[in-house]
């Protein structure tokens, strides 16, 4: 009897979790049986290895051949098996030598003429298969994710065909030029909107969510995309989270490990998986894979009331649990929300040239399906009046993306620096970073601008989480300034940024 054991792997949400590929070749009739909760797809692998290794030269055992998954209890799917089956049955029957799959993880589909092709998920393997301290096998990438191997500090052990990976499973040299940064649209393209530019640098600066209301046209959706132009660039580590799980989700990481903070623009017709993830297995919804980056909901009030609702709790926490009957799946979803919304069903509400039609129940319905809740866990909302013709046509003039990017890193960095010495110093005592008392603590209101908080919140009705979310914003206009304490001028900025959204106007009022 000929046993083998080749390890592989299989994702669980946006991680790879280890599994051992037992082979055991014995008496009974010929064929093969796959066992250890496998999908359709991992029980289709008998018919591709079986072609597979015939083509490629070896041959297939005439016994039975029993392949176990293990841990058993654990569902299994994709077709990454492939690889490891073939390289298992192999080595059972003597066709290859063991120290072949020593020390090593395999992933990759196999063709019936024995090619290997790569399978989502790469990036999550390779991390796998460094933790265990072992070599990743899988198939030849592009470039892009090589480049992610390389920063992950992991020899990929490309393989072309079924035959290649075992002359002591040397590695193709592949050509990997580090990745040139994509252009990203500047905000040097769009005249005036001088208080949006700001805003949006202000959210930029301190990660805070941001809701702009105006009539068709007004450019809410060309500021909104030219905000990753001005986000410092990803840290290694966030590059490595991002990137992950866009491999996992099969999409193109190469943005990401140019430094490139992702971009989510989902339509508004997505439903509640599609933005938090789901499915079987279950797969990075839009806002994990806005991880990092930037999530931008455009037309907000035509979103599902039920689907927008849902994105209270990752914003609170910053990831997505989802819970099935086999596991609870983490997913991570540190994101800014930016979001846009016409004032009112026909768009025209408060516009100057163009009448608007709705009546103000109409507009109630409208903004109510935005729902209270997420609204007040939106920290900046600001107006985005249309710009006139000859501002238009004077595009090209405005203040650009890199003038407006040395705001964010120089608050950044005092943020950071601020933080530093709150904790040498050991204030606040006992309170976490971003609990309300300690940005409170971190604002340092002295009495007059004490009195003024107070009098505003009071006269504006501002909940205690919009009060906490205003005085953040405050906090962030100050580093902006490198002010080590918030001035009236700086809250009476963040309460202008604050502005209520559920106009009472229209046809009939």
């Amino acid at each position: 009897m000929g046993v083998c054991a080749v390890q592989s792997a299989v994702l669980s949400g946006v991680e790879a979790q280890s599994v051992t590929v037992e082979i055991s070749i014995g008496s009974g009739l010929p064929g093969m049986s796959i066992v250890g909760m496998a999908d359709t797809a991992v029980k289709e692998a008998q018919e591709r290895v079986r072609a597979a290794i015939k083509a490629s030269g070896f041959s297939m055992p005439g016994e039975k051949v029993v392949v176990n998954l293990a841990p058993g209890n654990v569902k299994k799917t994709g077709s990454g098996f492939d690889l490891p089956i073939a390289c298992g049955i192999l080595v059972a029957t003597g066709q290859i030598p063991e120290k072949a799959v020593a020390e090593k993880l395999f992933i990759g589909e196999l063709s019936l003429q024995g090619d290997v092709r790569t399978v989502i998920g790469s990036l999550a393997f390779a991390i796998c298969a460094k933790k265990q301290g072992f070599q990743f096998v899988t198939a030849i990438q592009t470039p892009a994710p090589i480049q992610g191997l390389i920063q992950l500090g992991i020899r990929n052990l490309g393989a072309l065909h079924l035959q290649e990976p075992y002359d002591e499973l040397t590695s193709h040299a592949v050509a990997c030029a580090m990745l040139a940064e994509p252009l990203q649209p500047d905000y040097k393209d769009i005249a005036g909107h001088d208080v949006a530019k700001r805003a949006l640098q202000i959210a930029a600066a301190g990660k805070h969510g941001l809701l702009m209301m105006g009539p068709p046209g007004s450019g809410k959706t060309m500021l909104a995309s030219r905000l990753v132009s001005i986000l410092p660039p990803l840290t290694e580590d966030e590059m490595l989270e991002a990137a992950v799980v866009h491999s996992v989700a099969g999409e193109d990481v190469s943005s990401i490990l140019s430094g490139v903070r992702p971009f989510r623009n989902p339509h508004h017709s997505a439903t509640t998986a599609g933005l938090l993830g789901g499915g079987s297995p279950i797969r990075p919804g839009e806002v994990s894979l806005a991880h990092r980056g930037v999530l931008f909901l455009d037309e907000l009030s035509e979103f599902r009331s039920s689907t927008l609702q849902s994105l209270r709790q990752p914003l609170e926490s910053g990831c997505v649990f989802l819970t099935r009957a086999e596991a609870s799946i983490r997913l991570p979803a540190a994101f800014m929300l930016i979001a846009a919304s016409n004032p009112c069903p026909c768009g025209y509400l408060g516009d100057k040239t163009h009448r608007c039609t709705c009546t103000s129940g109409q507009v109630r319905r409208y903004h109510g399906k935005i729902g209270g809740p997420l609204i007040d866990r939106i920290s900046i909302r600001l107006d985005v009046e249309r710009l006139p013709t000859a501002s238009v046509l004077s595009s090209g003039g405005g203040t650009d993306s890199a003038t407006l990017k040395e705001g964010v890193m120089r608050a950044r960095e005092y943020a950071a620096w601020r933080q530093a010495r709150l904790l040498e110093d050991g204030q606040p005592s006992g309170a976490a970073p971003h609990s309300p008392r300690a940005i409170i603590a971190s604002c340092a209101l002295d009495e007059k601008a004490d009195a003024f908080v107070n009098r505003i919140a009071e006269g504006d009705g501002l909940s205690g989480r919009g009060l906490i979310n205003t005085l953040k914003v405050a906090r962030t206009i100050a580093d902006i300034e490198e002010a080590q304490k918030v001035s009236e001028d700086h809250l009476a900025e963040a309460f202008s940024l604050h502005v209520d959204i559920g106009p009472q106007g229209g046809a009939d009022g």
